[in-house]
This record gives structure tokens, sequence and C-alpha cells, in this order.
């Protein structure tokens, strides 16, 4: 058995819940998942208490508010201030403690919106971030700042990891905050389910997103525990740029959709293309993925109908 006490901030998360079983197939026995009526970490105190009464010597920070881009346009400030204080709560805290390491995933939403395919790490810093992702882009990435001081400053030892946008079995579903895939599944699901003729999707259909199937990041976080990687980020995607207008095509094609889909011009597009660069994920932590964009979608799907 492995001997680290793990905290996992969101453990029982979509992310989460992957991670769990990833840690728990590494031998990793003594983990502690808080609920929010316990311990909401956007509360210092609250978070103070998590770490005196669990002594965790590494924590994995997943917990977030986050969603797509109608739930980030509605609450722009509430996606800020609760990312931004989660992960400063839990930094300072490790500090204080004097904890092992902290594991904190980022968002590739905080890329600029314009950024060289693929993005690269050090491209991060080149700018601004899309607009409706922009609130919840920049509070990850003053939680990279923060590691980064924190490490130079107190030798607190941290590995920072940006995944492309993820997907598979207990994503959120829900139709105010789900991301593209779930939602797409779901719209799809109820247009073949009611005899529905056309399905309304945002935007044109024309920009592109990398997705990475959720175990596969799973994997890349639990390998990050025992590595040390420094605090600059590490992307890990899938290395699979697809457009939403081919992701529909797939999806519809596999879910036997025979109606049409209606391109919603006036909704937002988000960001033009997205796709990351993983050398550094192979060189720091020997990872690499392994699932296809069609074999992912295709055990989601699986998941999906059998849930």
């Amino acid at each position: 058995m492995q001997k680290h006490k793990i905290l996992l901030t969101g453990g029982s998360g979509f992310l989460g819940r992957h991670v769990y079983d990833r840690l728990l197939g590494k031998n990793y026995s003594n983990i502690y998942i808080p609920r929010k009526v316990d311990y909401d970490l956007r509360n210092s105190s609250k978070c103070k208490d998590l770490f005196n009464n669990f002594k965790p010597d590494i924590a994995v920070h997943l917990a977030a508010t986050c969603g797509g881009i109608g739930a980030n346009s509605r609450s722009p400030g509430t996606y800020f201030y609760d990312n931004l204080s989660m992960g400063l709560n839990i930094i300072e805290q490790a500090r204080l403690h004097n904890i092992r390491k902290v594991v904190l995933i980022g968002t590739v939403c905080a890329y600029p919106k314009f950024c060289n395919i693929p993005f690269q790490e050090k491209d991060i810093w080149s700018g601004y971030p899309e607009e409706t992702n922009a609130p919840y882009g920049i509070a990850k990435k003053a939680l990279f700042v923060m590691l980064d001081a924190y490490q130079r400053e107190y030798g607190l030892n941290s590995t920072i990891l940006i995944p492309s946008n993820l997907y598979g079995p207990y994503d959120n579903f829900e139709d105010h905050s789900s991301h593209v895939i779930p939602a797409l599944i779901k719209k799809i699901d109820y247009a073949n389910k009611t005899g529905q003729k056309t399905v309304t999707i945002w935007g044109d259909g024309t920009p592109s997103r990398e997705f990475l199937y959720v175990d596969q990041a799973a994997q890349a976080i639990v390998k990050s525990i025992d590595i040390n990687t420094g605090s600059s980020p590490i992307n890990i995607g899938s290395g699979e740029e697809i457009t939403i207008k081919d992701l529909v095509d797939k999806l519809i094609e596999k879910m036997n959709f025979t109606g049409s889909i209606v391109w919603d011009k006036a909704k937002p597009n988000g960001q033009p293309r997205r796709c990351v660069s993983t050398k550094k994920a192979m060189s720091y932590l020997g990872w690499q993925n392994t699932i296809d964009i069609d074999t992912g979608l295709d055990m989601t799907l699986e998941w999906y109908n059998n849930a």
C-alpha cells in the first residue's frame, strides 16, 4: 500500500471519480474527499479546519465551479470568485502545513483567445483569454502564478496540469451548465426520443476543439503525484483537433439521428481553435493519450445509454 495521505478535492465529481479509481488502482488507500457541506473550500477557516483534521501530505485539487459557454456567460463573477478562492485557500494551507506536494488542475480556457496551434505552455502568458471564459481562465491562471511564487519563496512542491476539453462517463449532462459533448449527446438523444426533426446548436460549427477522454486525464494526474515536475504548467491532451461540425457529424451517425442540424449563429462560438502540445507531458511524465475520439465517444455513449 502507498503511504501518502491524499486530499482529493472534487473527488465525487466528473474527473474526481476517475482519479479516485486510478488512485485505488495504484494502491493509494488513504484518500479523503471533502464534502462541500462540511468544508466549503471558499471559506478560509473551513479550509484550515480541513487540513488540521485530515493532515494530508498530498493535495490533488480538482474542485471547480465550471461549465459551458452559457454558464460562463451567466455567472462570470461566480466562476472567478469560486475558483480563485478555493485554489488560494488550498495552496495557502498546503504551505502552512508543509505538505509534500500540490497537484493543481488548470484549464485550457487560460490560453489566449488567439494562440498558435498547438498551444505550448509558454504561450499561456502571451494574450487575453476568450472573453466568455476569461473570468474562469484568469482565476486558474492566477493560481499558476501563486504556485510558482510559493515554490520560489517557500519551496512548496507542485505540479500544474492543463487538460484539453474532457469528456466521458459521469460527465455533467445538466442543460444549464454542460460542456460541448454531453450537451450535444443530450440534445440528439432528446430529438430521437421525441421524434424532433431538427437539433439547434450554438454557433456556426467552425471552431475546433481537442477532446480528451476523462480516464486518460486521470491517469496523467495520478502519474504526476510522485514526479518532480517543477511549477510550470504541463498540457495533457489527445493531439486530435476536430471542428464542432465534424464532432456533430460523428455523433449524429453514432446516435442514428436522421433529422437536420440548425446552427444558431447568433450565439457565440467561443475560442476559434484549441489544440495543445503534449511534448512536455511525455518528457516530464512519460504520458501520452491512447484513446482516440471515436473510441472515446463510443465508450461515452455506451455509458450514457446504460446509466
